[in-house]
């Protein structure tokens, strides 16, 4: 038996959070959370969120242009100035939430000045700003009586039908359960799982692209994979992301000769955007035959690391690096998709009323390589703007009687051979990681394409380990596909 509501959200990071909460309270909303809601990608965002907020000496124009530099002129310019313009209101309303950014002793918001940006416009909380965020917002969300949420729940199924869509949602590892809605909203976050190195959690893995992509949904610029500089190299796949703001307070980057070297490539040095950075430090790695590299924070006051940066602090001294005497080990590593479901200014796919939002969308705001904190902003930009286009449909159309779609028996055959997502993050690690490689691009689509093959003709049982593998080989396919 289908349960229906009127939208149903697939993600709880920022951008599904702040969609429930800015839709008509009369709407009946569905979140689901694909872990628990503490789980995701912006929770762990250390990052701020760039704003111009009234009062400032700062510019919105300043803004759009820093974005425009860093995007490489290839940013969607209408969706652009709705960022800047509209992105001081919901940082304000983040605020109305609880959510408390940092201040100066005489009031005044502590902004930092981050790569890419002519002035200090990022707001903060120490360097867990994602934390804070979700926090506040997981709280206004259990507040609010017109919001079910599911947790621990994996969509494995998204159908059009009559007047909407019905989902196949996989709850807690055991049931599948039908639901459908009027209007979907993909929120599901990143692709990092594609990579062996990642900034990301475990929980991106491209589902939102997958689930896309089936419905017929346009997908774009699915090659603009932006890679973090600043890595913490302690060799697990997960990397502790040294925030930029670290270098705008005075870190530097050094060769393995414990050289700077950045501003040969740039002259804006450490204070380049992230994609001149990662690709100045292969460059550097391949002329000195070593890809060692070190970010050297000891110049800093450890009181000052300690009160800005707290997270990054403690997590470097628990791998025995202290953060302002020690040579900090750094890596390039995936960090973001510019890419994904092409959307328009409202934030709807080709699909009608199928929206996408945050990282797993594609406005243009980012152009092809993103600017520090314009991805907290975008989340919330544009979160508004799909709740306020679904509230005003809604009440201008009213429900109407929703269909059903039968999903097959979902227990029939085995579980997925191991091994898929092994293979595909070795395959773009070693083909299209920060420089791409010409030569191992072709042969990497090759496997991938098999591998695709193998997962979409076979039968096996539709759980989270097939979901994944068949999310990230997709991904990974439409990556090297688009760069052939």
């Amino acid at each position: 038996m289908q349960q229906n509501f009127d939208v149903i959200i697939v993600g709880a990071g920022i951008s599904g959070l702040y969609t429930a909460l800015n839709l008509d309270p009369k709407l009946r909303v569905l979140l689901l959370s694909k872990k628990s809601l503490v789980l995701s990608n912006s929770a762990s965002a250390q990052g701020g969120v760039a704003a111009v907020l009234e009062g400032s000496a700062d510019s919105t124009d300043s803004h759009f242009n820093d974005s425009l530099i860093a995007g490489g002129f290839k940013n969607n310019t209408e969706a652009l100035k709705i960022l800047v313009t509209q992105g001081p209101r919901d940082v304000r309303r983040l605020m109305d939430f609880g959510v408390a950014f940092d201040r100066n002793p005489d009031g005044s918001f502590d902004l930092e000045l981050e790569g890419g940006h002519s002035h200090p416009r990022i707001l903060h909380h120490q360097d867990a700003t994602g934390r804070e965020i979700t926090a506040k917002l997981i709280a206004a969300v259990e507040l609010s009586r017109n919001i079910t949420v599911w947790e621990n729940a994996m969509v494995c199924g998204l159908k059009q039908v009559q007047n909407g869509f019905s989902l196949d949602i996989l709850r807690n590892e055991e049931d599948h359960v039908a639901a459908g809605c009027y209007a979907c909203v993909l929120a599901t976050g990143g692709i990092g799982r594609v990579y062996e190195h990642t900034t990301n959690s475990a929980a991106a893995t491209g589902d939102g692209i997958l689930l896309a992509s089936g419905a017929g949904a346009k997908l774009r610029h699915m090659s603009w994979v932006q890679f973090h500089p600043t890595g913490f190299n302690d060799g697990r796949r997960e990397c502790l992301l040294i925030p930029e703001a670290v270098r705008g307070a005075g870190a530097v980057l050094l060769n393995a000769e414990r050289q700077q070297f950045l501003s040969h490539y740039d002259p804006r040095a450490e204070l380049a955007p992230r994609d001149v950075v990662s690709k100045a430090m292969v460059e550097e790695g391949r002329r000195l035959g070593d890809s060692r590299f070190y970010l050297d924070f000891t110049g800093a006051e450890e009181a000052y690391a300690r009160e800005h940066f707290p997270t990054t602090f403690a997590r470097l001294a628990e791998s025995g690096i202290a953060m302002t005497e020690d040579m900090i080990p750094v890596c390039p590593c995936q960090h973001y998709l510019m890419g994904g479901i092409d959307v328009d200014l409202n934030g709807e796919s080709s699909v009608d009323n199928l929206y996408a939002v945050g990282e797993c969308a594609h406005t243009g705001v980012h152009g092809s390589n993103r600017l520090a904190g314009n991805s907290m902003l975008e989340d919330l930009v544009f979160a508004h703007q799909i709740a306020d286009e679904i509230s005003r449909r809604a009440e201008n159309q009213g429900r109407p009687v929703l269909g059903e779609f039968h999903f097959c028996e979902e227990e029939l055959g085995g579980p997925v051979p191991k091994g898929f997502r092994t293979e595909v993050r070795a395959l773009m690690q070693k083909s299209y990681f920060v420089i791409p490689d010409p030569v191992r691009v072709v042969d990497s689509f090759e496997r991938i394409r098999e591998m695709r093959s193998v997962l979409e003709k076979g039968k096996y049982r539709v759980d989270r380990d097939y979901m994944e593998a068949k999310a990230l080989v997709n991904v990974a396919y439409l990556i090297l596909k688009e760069v052939l």
